[in-house]
């Protein structure tokens, strides 16, 4: 019995390293494997490299090609960026949101990623910050901050569900119904991701004891 479940132990231990590592290894290769193949550039071969003295490998050439689109994205986000500061870039974002919002179906996810994008890299001291919701006497929930207010002065939250944060509830709360709370946003997301059991400080955790093998064999 000690033998057993020391060894699952340690495989979980094990798990929970590897784990997330192999997903973010994945994800990065799928996303080079896309830029890499991709007809954005296809100006880049080998052929090129070797006139320009470079490696003309067929790594060197995927090398080459997602290096130029990742320029190239970062140009053109910096570009659109700029000419959204300008009187012609309001013009032409409500153009574009006015001609997305015509679309059936299309619509829906063209909103819901914009607010997304904007939640996330809005630089409002308050945006997602945690809070402390109050939803039944005595019970608490962790929420978030989305920065919007209804037209009655009430605040916008978002109630993720755990551990799969990508679902939840849109709540509008009056300010005095949550409690503002000394909390990052990893540390809350960290909580909630781990169904309550994670913690970002570790200092602060409560240990498992856990028994050895011989002290069980002992007894």
């Amino acid at each position: 019995m000690a033998s057993s479940t020391s060894w699952k132990r340690d495989f979980a231990s094990g798990l929970i390293i590897l784990l997330p590592l192999l997903v973010t290894v994945y994800v990065i290769i799928y996303l080079y494997s896309i830029l890499a193949s991709a007809a954005v550039i296809p100006a880049i071969d080998a052929e090129l490299l070797a006139a320009l003295g470079l490696p003309s490998g067929t790594s060197s050439v995927e090398l080459a090609r997602v290096f130029t689109t990742l320029i190239i994205f970062i140009l053109i986000v910096f570009s659109i960026g700029y000419l959204m500061r300008t009187a012609f870039g309001d013009i032409v974002e409500r153009a574009i949101d006015d001609a997305m919002n015509h679309v059936p179906g299309l619509r829906v996810v063209y909103n819901a990623s914009k607010m997304a994008v904007e939640t996330a890299v809005g630089g409002t001291e308050d945006l997602q910050a945690p809070v402390k919701l109050e939803v039944w006497d005595g019970m608490r929930m962790t929420a978030f901050k989305t920065g919007q207010t209804t037209d009655d002065g009430r605040e916008v939250l978002f109630l993720p569900t755990a551990p799969n944060i990508t679902t939840g509830y849109v709540v509008e709360v009056e300010p005095h119904r949550y409690e503002e709370i000394d909390e990052r946003v990893e540390e809350a997301l960290t909580r909630i991701l781990s169904a309550g059991f994670g913690d970002t400080d570790r200092s602060n955790a409560t240990p498992i004891p856990v028994a050895d093998e011989d002290d069980l064999a002992d007894d």
